[in-house]
């Protein structure tokens, strides 16, 4: 048995202690967003509504961070993931609020009651409905859909972008209790700063030139494709030098990687055209600053798409990622409301010739499966249940 093992071993047993003898405070909220790396997604815009409504100040917000140089709003408490604290208060919170799976080991209480806000609509298969596993977890796709199974039973609610999403989501986490019609709470800011100065304002936060188009570039991660469990290789067939040369003088890429891909990649020959949007940037934010969206296989898509603005998927390896690593829920091919294209040619002539009235009709049937339950006010549905399932006292 080795050290690392029997640290493990020892957590586990400290926090069970904690559950046998501390009991649960209605005043602690427990969030985390990306296993602890950011601070982003659908928690973020839950607590930031909380913040709006004054209820920071009434209940103990604790966020879990890796990096505590992360600045939160409000008057949160950021805790060290896993570290002590991070036992403590999941252990005491009366609500956990989450969009990826937490540890394993963590035994949530009858009284406790857990959101799981899932970080996108799924186009790829996912947990229960996969058929391949190549993930960096290294286990039987048995095990890895048993203990999936074992973390969705935890969930108390979970919440829903459209009917589809819904579906898909009863079908992958096998989940039997209450979807919420909800939409997503990080899709309210799209409804709500989709507007020239909100725009310019954050071009000039992140210093993005105002006279040129913005490319957002956020490809997906890549199963077979990493240094250890969790930490994911940034892969690509975009040729960069060749955008550089047709795109230069009219474009700027934001290259945001998916929160799993941790790879030092050197941008610095393409200083002034491709932008290194890191991990603790809102991708929300980027949405909004962006004339045209490139992806390949991310659910990026659902949330652009609610700025009826261009998308086109580069889908270099599509036979591939279909039949060897996960396999999609339906054929991009046919759905998708923009280019699907296979190589770079091909991908700058659809950045430079994109016609929204191609695809248009596309686009309206697109919304309405994918994205019918963002309105706007998800964010104030979600603190809505928080204060229904939070007796709130005074006692901190």
């Amino acid at each position: 048995m080795n050290i690392r093992h029997i640290i493990k071993k020892l957590v586990i047993l400290l926090y069970l202690i904690f559950l046998k003898v501390l009991p649960v405070n209605n005043n602690v909220i427990f969030f985390e967003s990306s296993v602890g790396r950011n601070y982003s997604g659908n928690p973020k815009y839950v607590y930031e509504e909380m913040v709006d409504q004054g209820l920071d100040k009434k209940f103990k917000c604790i966020w879990s961070l890796e990096n505590m140089d992360i600045k939160i709003p409000g008057n949160a408490k950021k805790i060290k993931r896993t570290g002590l604290s991070y036992l403590y208060y999941l252990a005491v919170a009366k609500i956990w609020i989450c969009d990826t799976r937490l540890p394993a080991f963590l035994v949530k209480r009858p009284k406790t009651t857990y959101i799981q806000l899932w970080h996108g609509t799924p186009l790829k298969k996912l947990a229960m409905d996969m058929d391949i596993l190549s993930m960096s977890e290294k286990m039987e796709l048995s095990e890895y859909k048993r203990l999936f199974k074992e973390n969705t039973e935890t969930w108390d609610y979970l919440i829903s972008q459209s009917d589809y999403t819904t579906q898909r989501f009863k079908s992958c986490f096998d989940f039997k209790k209450e979807i919420l019609s909800t939409g997503f709470p990080r899709n309210d800011v799209l409804f709500k700063k989709n507007d020239a100065k909100s725009i310019e304002s954050i071009k000039k936060k992140y210093n993005i030139p105002l006279n040129k188009k913005v490319i957002l570039y956020a490809p997906t991660w890549r199963d077979d494709e990493f240094y250890e469990n969790g930490i994911y290789k940034f892969s690509t067939q975009i040729n960069f030098d060749l955008l550089k040369k047709e795109l230069d003088d009219t474009h700027i890429i934001l290259v945001k990687l998916h929160y799993l891909v941790k790879d030092p990649v050197d941008w610095s020959s393409y200083e002034g055209f491709v932008y290194k949007c890191d991990h603790l940037q809102d991708i929300q934010e980027l949405y909004l600053i962006s004339d045209i969206l490139v992806t390949d296989y991310s659910s990026v898509i659902f949330d652009y798409a609610l700025l009826k603005r261009p998308m086109i998927i580069y889908a270099y390896d599509y036979q591939k990622y279909k039949n060897d690593l996960r396999g999609f829920y339906f054929n991009i091919f046919e759905e998708f409301p923009g280019p699907v294209v296979k190589n770079n040619i091909d991908l700058i002539n659809s950045i430079k010739n994109y016609d929204c009235n191609c695809y248009s009709k596309k686009y309206n049937e697109f919304l309405n499966k994918f994205t019918s339950f963002d309105k706007g006010n998800a964010s104030s549905k979600i603190v809505d249940l928080i204060l229904e399932k939070t007796p709130y006292s005074n006692n901190s």
